[in-house]
């Protein structure tokens, strides 16, 4: 073991197929006042930017095609595909045409997972904290492995003593065939309130040759030495650029992951608001004062040894890192 000193739901129109298929999610707070979530939330309120959105599906397609099978007027239709463009739902670009250039759109997300505003009358509270997917504390890895910046490799491929190398807190992929890394947060939450739930959130993938979309990983989930479980990732996702991958990084090789958020309660392990394990609260012995310790990694007895790849915010699809929501109550039990 090394141990290191560290700094609304749109449906898709797509073909029945037996291979598993990356789902591009995306989190909005409605509680926060920055206005994006609002302004996703006007752009999706019109019946004919629903109907652009459920016709693109996967698919990068001329504004003028959208307009013709849609039956719109070519000025209604980019009127509607701009009002989509400035809320992040769709993403275009020029491309070349047999006269010219030719505007292109794809759907940027295929679900949004909307939390909306408490009332006031409630007292939960949460504290917020994230690191870069390099900000490990602790570390045990086999290969295939590396690191991954903004701006180029880390180190060395297949090394595991890369995952040593000072600039790993630049990374923003990286990846394993087996093993883990942990990540150390603070426990902020107030000595006399009472903890209500545990979230961990990061975009993950199975770790595969290049990529490929068939390639099932089981993904587990540590805290503090405690398993949660295990989920079975379905593949390592490429073939089309992630939105926010670099582009010196090749398109054959892994591009973006799916977003999961692992949650524990009283009532047990939940990932993405499945049931996960039995594992509550109490067994993961969280005291004020004490790191909270969060392992993600791929065990090497699992049945599914498919690797895993961790993208930060400057890569993949999600402008996040590895995040820890800790909600807590600071009314007394009733």
């Amino acid at each position: 073991m090394a141990t290191v000193t560290a700094l609304a739901r749109i449906r898709p129109a797509r073909e029945t197929t037996d291979r598993p298929v990356a789902r591009k999610s995306f989190h909005v707070d409605a509680r926060t006042s920055d206005g994006r979530g609002l302004e996703m939330l006007k752009a999706l309120g019109n019946e004919t930017r629903i109907a652009i959105l459920r016709y693109l599906g996967d698919r990068l397609t001329p504004v003028n095609q959208i307009a013709q099978d849609l039956h719109l007027p070519p000025s209604t239709a980019t009127m509607h595909i701009a009002v989509l463009e400035r809320a992040g739902l769709l993403h275009s670009e020029m491309r070349p045409a047999s006269r010219g250039l030719q505007k292109v759109c794809a759907r940027t997300y295929d679900e949004l997972v909307i939390d909306l505003p408490r009332g006031p009358h409630h007292t939960r509270n949460a504290v917020e904290l994230s690191t870069a997917i390099g900000g490990y504390s602790q570390f045990e890895v086999e290969p295939t492995c590396g690191l991954a910046s903004r701006d180029g490799l880390i180190g060395y491929l297949d090394d595991p003593n890369t995952f040593y190398e000072p600039d790993r807190l630049g990374a923003q992929l990286l990846w394993f065939r087996s093993g883990y890394v942990e990540y150390r947060f603070p426990n902020r939450v107030p000595p006399a309130a009472r903890l209500l739930s545990l979230q961990l959130t990061a975009e993950v993938g199975s770790e595969a040759p290049l990529h490929d979309s068939d390639w099932p990983s089981d993904i587990s989930v540590w805290v503090n030495d405690v398993h949660l479980g295990e989920w079975t990732c379905p593949g390592d996702f490429g073939g089309a650029r992630g939105r926010l991958t670099p582009a010196w990084w090749e398109e054959k090789d892994s591009q973006y992951g799916v977003l999961k958020r692992w949650r524990v309660s009283d009532a047990g392990s939940t990932i993405d608001g499945l049931v996960l394990s039995a594992v509550g609260l109490d067994a993961l012995d969280l005291r004020p004062g004490q790191p909270i310790r969060i392992r993600i990694g791929v065990r090497r007895d699992a049945q599914l040894v498919g690797g895993i790849n961790l993208f930060g915010r400057e890569f993949g699809n999600y402008p996040e890192d590895i995040g820890v929501r800790l909600e807590y109550d600071t009314d007394p039990p009733g």
